[in-house]
């Protein structure tokens, strides 16, 4: 179905909600999967001087890799929603 203008603009605030909700559900995972990869509770950043190149490009990786998964399957999930309450695809 075609998308409405209405839909975009009621989509909006929605869509807001659920970037915020996927970069807390993305961070939540990361911590996890960062604490089974390298058995440490902080993953390191660029400016982490005590830290490897190999840690902080494979941290780096795998966060982005984490943070883009969620936040599709957030916003796929929230437009297929919106498209069953209003009829009309959000985008």
């Amino acid at each position: 179905m075609k998308s409405t203008k209405s839909t975009k603009i009621a989509y909006k605030p929605v869509g807001f909600a659920l970037g915020a909700l996927s970069g807390m559900i993305a961070s939540a995972v990361f911590q996890q999967t960062w604490k089974l990869i390298e058995g440490e509770g902080d993953a390191p950043d660029a400016l982490d001087e005590d830290r490897s190149w190999r840690q902080i490009l494979l941290a780096a990786a795998v966060q982005g890799a984490i943070f883009s998964v969620v936040k599709a399957t957030v916003e796929r999930s929230g437009a297929k929603a919106t498209r069953r309450v209003t009829g009309a695809w959000p985008a």
